[in-house]
């Protein structure tokens, strides 16, 4: 089944072109992780799929209606890159005004455990820390027991273990048969949590795969030393990464022989295949 559906669609703000004639369907069950570099219409899209911008030009469906009608949007959640909430009120207070708005919504104690917040459920929210704010942002999409997630961002300002915390919380979601769509400029989050990767750059769609089948539609191998840059026809991108050379080519055999017989004194050779980021950077030229 069909959730989510783009077709043809473009979007404009005055004359910047945002989008330009994507095509895009999410399935139900699928967890879709969003790729694109700055402006390259990861937010638009999400803000086309939960109403709250219409098309320049296509089409854009939620569960086969017009995101703009109310009964299209009942069964999803949706956390924007940035929420605001009342300073005043407590963690356990906000979650319970956006409960009332659902007829069957989850348990309230229940959902702050699940995201590490039922011991502030008596906090105000003005005196949360960014990271807090954020999960707390995060968990009240889950508010509905919606069937679709849209998480623009869900992660940043977010320490290494809360970040993972929430990973747990979005794949157990999923899961249990959720349908996720979530952006996120730390590719390693996508690559653990997506099953499919989608790649937009400049308002188009640069790819749409398994991550596996992204990282191997670059066809390239990541090769890194100690040492100087080489200058050769293999190698396809090559930059620094503090102290090693990193070279992304697609023979890395060649790259090691000439390495070795005209190359520059090298140490601490690496080899290994291309990752998810390795594979954004060449789809985007990043």
């Amino acid at each position: 089944m069909t959730v989510a559906r783009a077709v043809n669609l473009t979007h404009r703000y005055g004359e910047q072109l945002a989008l330009d004639r994507v095509n895009l369907d999410v399935e139900r069950g699928q967890l879709v992780g969003l790729l694109g570099p700055n402006g390259a219409g990861k937010s638009t899209l999400l803000k086309l799929f939960t109403g709250g911008r219409f098309p320049t030009d296509g089409s854009v469906e939620l569960f086969g209606f017009d995101p703009r009608r109310p009964t299209a949007r009942r069964h999803i959640g949706v956390t924007p890159q940035e929420t605001g909430l009342p300073e005043t009120l407590r963690v356990g207070e906000v979650v319970d005004y956006v409960r009332a708005h659902f007829p069957e919504p989850a348990d309230r104690d229940d959902l702050l455990d699940r995201f590490g917040l039922l011991g502030m459920r008596r906090k105000q929210t003005g005196a949360l820390s960014g990271g807090q704010k954020r999960r707390l942002a995060v968990a009240l999409a889950f508010v509905g027991r919606p069937k679709l997630v849209f998480l623009d961002e869900p992660t940043t300002g977010l320490d290494v273990e809360a970040r993972r915390s929430l990973w747990d919380a979005i794949a157990s979601f999923h899961a249990e048969g959720g349908t996720v769509v979530l952006t996120s400029h730390y590719l390693e989050e996508v690559e653990a949590l997506a099953q499919r990767v989608v790649v937009i750059g400049e308002g188009r769609l640069l790819a749409d795969g398994h991550v596996d089948e992204i990282k191997k539609r670059v066809g390239l191998t990541k090769v890194s030393y100690l040492g100087e840059q080489i200058k050769t026809e293999s190698v396809v991108d090559s930059r620094r990464d503090r102290d090693r050379v990193v070279v992304y080519t697609s023979d890395p055999d060649q790259v090691i022989r000439e390495l070795v017989t005209a190359g520059p004194d090298f140490r601490e050779l690496a080899i290994e295949p291309a990752s998810l980021e390795d594979a954004f950077l060449t789809l985007t030229n990043a």
